[in-house]
């Protein structure tokens, strides 16, 4: 899930400077999850725009607003959203460029998101993916390395370990003693000293075809 938050209302006050009507897009799924992007969202933001004498000409919630195919079905072919002067989406990024991608008005963030996380209640998010291309989860007990340890190690521990704890964060466990203790719990220990990790590959694919073809 992308965890997003909502941008100061003072920033997306000044980003709508110079226009009037204002079609809001709201996203059923992540943000609706993240309770910045559902029908509440997307009411109290139309709330504030119309504080600011903004004239709303109309909203939607798209199922899934970063499918380009969701966004020309439901808001290509809305009338107000054409006859609007801005489109302000409550999305994350990839959201907000397939509104782009299918309707010729100027489009605008209202969210600004933070990463690919888990849910552990309302409010609270853990960033466990960073979205790497080389997934390693197989080999580490499907615990991730690379986006749970704040230096990114992904062949085991640093020296700074403190008690099982994380230095950076001594209220925080290490995540390769996480890592380890699951091993051992799974009687797979040994394997881990088995692999060794290339450093990642900063550059990844921007297009993925569905024969899984990269480029």
């Amino acid at each position: 899930m992308i965890i997003t938050v909502t941008k100061p209302i003072e920033e997306i006050m000044t980003n709508l400077e110079g226009y009037k009507k204002v079609f809001v897009v709201g996203c059923a799924a992540c943000a609706t999850k993240c309770q910045t992007g559902g029908e509440e969202a997307v009411n109290n933001m139309i709330k504030e725009l119309k504080k600011k004498n903004k004239t709303v000409t109309g909203s939607v919630i798209l199922d899934t607003p970063c499918d380009i195919r969701i966004a020309k079905r439901d808001l290509a072919k809305s009338r107000e959203a054409n006859e609007s002067d801005v489109i302000l989406v409550l999305a994350c990024g990839a959201g907000v460029q397939a509104a782009e991608k299918v309707i010729e008005k100027p489009v605008l963030p209202a969210l600004n998101p933070l990463f690919v996380g888990t849910t552990e209640r309302i409010g609270v998010y853990n960033e466990f993916c960073s979205v790497c291309g080389e997934c390693i989860l197989d080999k580490t007990a499907g615990i991730c390395p690379v986006s749970r340890c704040p230096k990114g190690l992904i062949n085991g521990p640093c020296g700074g370990v403190v008690d099982g704890k994380c230095e950076t964060d001594l209220t925080k466990d290490c995540v390769w003693v996480l890592i380890l203790n699951k091993l051992k719990k799974l009687g797979k220990e040994q394997e881990i000293f088995k692999d060794y990790f290339s450093p990642k590959k900063r550059a990844k694919p921007k297009v993925v075809n569905r024969a899984g073809e990269r480029r």
